[in-house]
């Protein structure tokens, strides 16, 4: 048997201390250091008897370890993923991949040249619903895609405001929630070629905005809408329906509705609804779930790592393809700006 892989984390903050986690339970790896600059992350590197790094680039010179999670901060993922490709070590990226679109084509050119491998951290496509959803999609058992709906309302709380990047430009949800919500969206339907979008900061007055309202088009043809708040009491977002999460108590609703001509899909809900015989609206409709496999997305990521690591897996989600993913969100802002229809490929184009 082989000996486990030594994976180091790029970042001792909540996220990257969940990926600690997970590297200490798992049989194919073992932490090989951390890179943070605070006070607290070296406290907590001796509680996990590995050095403490202030600087990334120190932990690849000294640790040489066979992977990096890059659990930073998103300004500073494009800097430790170039870094992390010269040292010709494979990089897990947090979402987003970088901060901008300019900053990934960046690193694109990077991996590229160097063919070392890249994967970016969209969990959620890891996750046995969002799979399953995609694959209700792509064997035609909705027909032709028609219609999207998407639903991202909850309220952060008051405290959560405490932190200063949260209410700065880059910090609201568009950036830091709905890119998960996008990623889901052209995972399961396809790339999204057209955005128009409303956003609103009346609720709190921040320089970031707390609510948004988003149409989209798909490449199939398919129309999709998407509502985003984080300043309202309710049960329909990801976090809250997904059951992803154990901190967020889980309600038995929806957040995402595919439909199409033979048939709609409710998310996470499962829910296939049909007519089992003569279509129609006096029909009765049918409700049938859809069977899930049962595992930890943020497990199942870990391994799909490793794998890419070794070259047996190909990343599910390159630096390109989140970038794609990242220009629809800066489309959207675009489009909220200006009033005006945006295509995430002009995005890139300008970035280029």
């Amino acid at each position: 048997m082989s000996a486990p892989m030594r994976i180091a984390v790029a970042g001792a903050g909540l996220i990257g201390r969940r990926h600690i986690e997970l590297i200490e339970a798992s049989q194919g790896c073992v932490l090989a250091g951390i890179a943070d600059p605070s006070p607290a992350a070296v406290d907590y590197a001796g509680a996990h008897n590995v050095h403490c790094y202030a600087d990334h680039r120190a932990l690849l010179a000294q640790e040489k370890p066979d992977g990096l999670i890059i659990a930073s901060p998103n300004a500073l993922h494009l800097q430790m993923a170039l870094d992390c490709a010269e040292a010709g070590v494979p990089a897990l990226i947090e979402k987003p991949v970088t901060d901008t679109v300019a900053a990934a084509q960046r690193l694109c050119v990077a991996v590229k040249r160097t063919g070392v491998p890249m994967l970016v951290g969209h969990h959620r496509r890891h996750n046995p619903i969002i799979k399953a959803a995609r694959e209700t999609v792509a064997t035609g058992k909705l027909g032709q895609l028609t219609a999207v709906v998407g639903l991202w309302l909850l309220k952060k709380p008051d405290d959560y405001f405490e932190v200063a990047w949260r209410y700065q430009q880059g910090g609201g949800p568009l950036l830091i929630n709905l890119i998960h919500d996008i990623d889901n969206l052209r995972f399961v339907c396809g790339e999204i070629t057209e955005v128009q979008a409303l956003t609103s900061n009346m609720v709190r007055g921040f320089a970031v905005e707390d609510t948004a309202a988003l149409l989209l088009r798909f490449a199939n043809g398919a129309l999709g809408t998407v509502t985003v708040s984080d300043a309202t009491p309710a049960p329909w977002s990801w976090e809250l329906t997904a059951g992803e999460n154990a901190i967020y108590p889980r309600q038995d609703q929806p957040c995402y509705v595919f439909a199409g001509t033979s048939g709609s899909l409710s998310v996470p809900t499962m829910e296939l609804w049909s007519y089992p015989q003569s279509p129609g609206w006096h029909a009765p409709l049918s409700r049938n779930p859809v069977a899930l496999a049962g595992y930890d997305p943020l497990v199942e990521q870990l391994r799909h790592f490793l794998a890419v690591i070794a070259g047996r897996e190909q990343p599910l989600i390159s630096v390109e393809d989140a970038m794609a993913t990242l220009a629809v969100v800066e489309a959207v802002s675009e489009a909220a700006r200006t009033g005006q229809k945006i295509s995430p490929g002009h995005i890139m184009e300008q970035a280029a």
